[in-house]
């Protein structure tokens, strides 16, 4: 009896915890933007390449598969809703394998870098963080098919890996979990970022 009156204060604990962190969280569908839903059983090949076409002041990204075959997106965004956290893998190993730890002299290129450079390899003395700052948080989203969040301070944004500790101050933090973190539906992933940036928040 004493274990089943134990069991039952954790999970009264966990459920607690739980509407916490919902606090922190909208569910918002995207519906204006039509997604591929892709069934395991038919999951595209792998990325073997990637190239950035220019069209006027646009710039797409276009991944190359296996096969041949290829899609393109508008923007970093859209690409992270198409792609799945192995292919968010295999496209860093790319870029990486491209350009290395030397900063891209074509524009486009640097930005695409950059974004990958601060989500893998954060590094705590870079001018990104602290430029972070003297900006309001004005969108927080989960992308949970590649098991990225991603955050728009006025006209700066960062990708970031959810998993993943970064140097982001408890004022920034703060300001994140105000805004609260916009998903299409509530799961593990929701559960454990919020827990992970509440945890950051407080120092722990």
């Amino acid at each position: 009896m004493e274990e089943d009156k134990e069991t039952d204060e954790v999970e009264e604990v966990e459920e607690d915890d739980e509407a916490e962190l919902k606090k922190h969280l909208v569910i918002k569908k995207d519906d204006d933007i039509a997604i591929d839903v892709i069934p395991l059983a038919t999951k595209p090949p792998v990325i073997v390449d990637y190239k950035l076409l220019k069209e006027g002041m646009m710039v797409h990204y276009q991944l190359i598969r296996a096969y041949g075959s290829s899609k393109r997106y508008s923007s970093m965004i859209r690409l992270l809703q198409g792609i799945d956290r192995e292919d968010l893998l295999t496209l860093w190993k790319l870029v990486k394998t491209k350009h290395g730890d030397k900063r891209p002299e074509d524009e486009h290129e640097r930005v695409l870098w950059g974004d990958f450079k601060v989500m893998f390899e954060p590094d705590i003395r870079s001018k990104v963080w602290r430029d972070l700052q003297g900006y309001t948080v004005t969108v927080w989203k989960l992308y949970d098919s590649c098991g990225v969040h991603f955050v728009r301070f006025g006209n700066v944004h960062i990708f970031m890996l959810v998993e993943k500790r970064y140097p982001l101050t408890p004022i920034t933090i703060t300001n994140m979990l105000n805004k609260k973190l916009q998903t299409d539906h509530f799961n593990e992933m929701c559960y454990q970022l919020l827990k992970l940036m509440v945890k950051q928040q407080k120092g722990q």
